[in-house]
């Protein structure tokens, strides 16, 4: 079912412009169709702002549940913006305070960059677990992804995670390994989904806090998990929100910070994501830029549309499907105007048991 065009968010006309479904308030409040709300915590860096909003959008209008979707972005104190990602947030995002006020049926929290080893020295540390906490409390689940993740297993297991030798990027295969959890109904045991992160918390270590993995991969380590009652908390350590070219955008701008010399050593390509074709581009332009360095001449210009054009997407449908049943849920769980985080007779330590 579509989801609602509630403001001026420039996103909903992209979308609109791909083809999705997106109707205005008006439409939208003509129609007996149930609402669902759901709080966006946008703590992505700001070049990657406006597509990482775009991708969860994307993946909650893609489900098929009989439900309206209202979707609010909001930010935090913590999270520095400069020029026109500030100026996006500050003209598009909602106030927390007044989504608290209104009230949320789920919750979904991105990823960020990091400058400290410890996330609990960062910035935003503090007003990230105040909305986690508010939300353990007044909605009905929380989907968090790669870093959000890793800051709620530090908040509520006291879990550290691992500081990776080499960056964990690329495409990589996963096994279900929890087939008859509701959120894997209907997908495939084994499907990919793209990683990208420098830390990592082991099966091991989920496990031994009482977490419950569902999807696995042996190369690319946990994607999915949940918290001990299966689904307040649902964390991603990867990325199935991602587009086709996220990781070549991401790979030109880790080049581009070897051309300004924030990095030392020229970066290595993402796993299992390039064909063989772009290699050979990819080796090329490599090679040719070492050379114009060397010899200060002229930079040749990185082949981002050739290179875009010799890679797959092999995660999305999954990633879909996976989101849909998860927004399945929320509908089955919540009360129909919010004003309690479970409908009277769910037990909270066991959502799932009259899904």
């Amino acid at each position: 079912m579509p989801l609602v065009a509630h403001s001026e968010l420039p996103t909903f006309k992209r979308l609109e412009r791909d083809g999705h479904e997106v109707i205005s308030t008006a439409r939208a409040q003509s129609q007996d169709i149930r609402e669902l709300h759901i709080g966006l915590l946008n703590l992505m860096p700001d070049a990657a702002l406006q597509a990482t909003e775009r991708q969860f959008l994307r993946m909650v209008g893609s489900s098929n549940r009989i439900a309206q979707f209202y979707v609010h972005p909001f930010t935090i104190a913590g999270v520095e913006r400069a020029g026109t990602a500030k100026e996006h947030v500050r003209a598009h995002y909602e106030d927390f305070s007044e989504l608290q006020r209104a009230g949320l049926d789920a919750l979904i929290v991105t990823g960020a960059n990091v400058t400290e080893a410890d996330i609990t020295r960062e910035g935003f540390w503090g007003p990230l677990t105040e909305v986690m906490d508010w939300a353990s409390m007044n909605v009905c689940s929380t989907m968090c992804s790669c870093l959000a993740s890793h800051a709620a297993f530090k908040h509520y297991h006291n879990i550290d995670r691992t500081h990776l030798s080499e960056k964990q990027w690329g495409v990589f295969s996963h096994r279900v390994i929890a087939k008859d959890h509701p959120l894997l109904q209907e997908t495939n045991t084994r499907f990919d989904a793209p990683h990208s992160r420098f830390n990592d918390v082991s099966k091991l270590k989920m496990e031994r806090a009482g977490l419950r993995v569902l999807v696995d991969s042996a190369e690319g380590g946990v994607l999915i998990a949940t918290s001990p009652d299966g689904f307040r908390f649902v964390y991603y350590q990867g990325h199935p929100e991602y587009d086709v070219n996220s990781l070549l955008k991401e790979y030109k701008r880790e080049v581009f910070r070897f051309i300004g010399g924030e990095l030392t050593d020229y970066p290595p390509v993402p796993k299992n994501y390039f064909r063989e074709e772009a290699f050979v581009l990819l080796t090329r332009y490599r090679d040719e830029l070492l050379s114009a360095m060397e010899a200060q001449s002229p930079f040749p210009a990185f082949p981002e549309d050739e290179i875009a054009a010799l890679v797959d997407i092999t995660w999305a449908d999954t990633g879909k499907a996976i989101v849909n049943n998860w927004l399945g849920l929320v509908y089955q769980l919540t009360d129909v105007d919010r004003k309690v985080p479970f409908m009277k007779g769910i037990d909270p330590n066991n959502p799932l048991a009259l899904a």
